[in-house]
């Protein structure tokens, strides 16, 4: 009788101890689903270069130095919003990125979760090869133009947020004849580092599964 009733006593606390474990590696992967956050895309719209116009041949357009652009930013997550800390555009002609040839900062803000925000603006560029990349939409096929992103982000969950994290990200623009860019959609920015989210989201999950088998 005594066997048996340590049998059914070891077979309760393992039933128990089954159900701890599920219960815990569900309560783990939700608890996981509920924090994990993703950077914001952010996107070149539009970009507008009026002296590469070549059909456009008025004084003004001539000796217009500015560079028009439409910044796309957007939060896909559905209940996490972004805090931006003050972005730096940095903006480049060629492939020589340790010259900038314009610079401009966007004042910080807060963007609530799934918003987009747009900023049309534009900036004034200094030291180009204006002559060179005239040649390049006249007889060749485009100018490139390279566009570099970087701020930090806070993600706020709830009422709280969490810590500063770098948004690094940049993309070429090849433009034509018409001063405009040639991809008519927009053009993401990428970053050319791994996101750390996903490393982690892969160790909680393997966590996870251990606790389940």
């Amino acid at each position: 009788m005594s066997g048996n009733g340590e049998g059914r006593c070891c077979d309760l606390c393992f039933g128990k101890c089954c159900r701890f474990i599920i219960t815990s590696g569900f309560a783990a992967l939700f608890l996981w689903l509920a924090l994990r956050t993703s950077k914001p895309t952010c996107s070149i719209q539009e970009f507008y270069v009026p002296i590469l116009n070549k059909t456009d041949h008025s004084t003004i357009t001539r000796n217009n130095h500015s560079i028009f652009f439409d910044l796309k930013l957007d939060n896909e997550m559905k209940e996490k919003g972004v805090h931006y800390d003050n972005i730096s555009l940095t903006f480049f002609y060629g492939p020589n990125t340790s010259l900038p040839i314009a610079n401009y900062t966007v004042p910080g803000f807060y963007q609530g979760h799934g918003k987009k925000a747009r900023q049309k603006l534009v900036v004034e560029a200094h030291g180009l090869p204006w002559e060179a990349a005239f040649n390049n939409v006249s007889n060749g096929p485009m100018s490139i133009f390279r566009v570099g992103l970087s701020t930090k982000v806070r993600f706020r969950i709830v009422v709280w947020y969490t810590k500063r994290r770098n948004l690094v990200v940049g993309a070429n623009v090849e433009v034509n004849e018409s001063g405009k860019k040639v991809i008519k959609k927009g053009i993401k920015l990428k970053s050319g580092s791994p996101e750390c989210g996903c490393r982690l989201g892969l160790s909680l999950f393997s966590i996870v599964l251990v606790a389940l088998l």
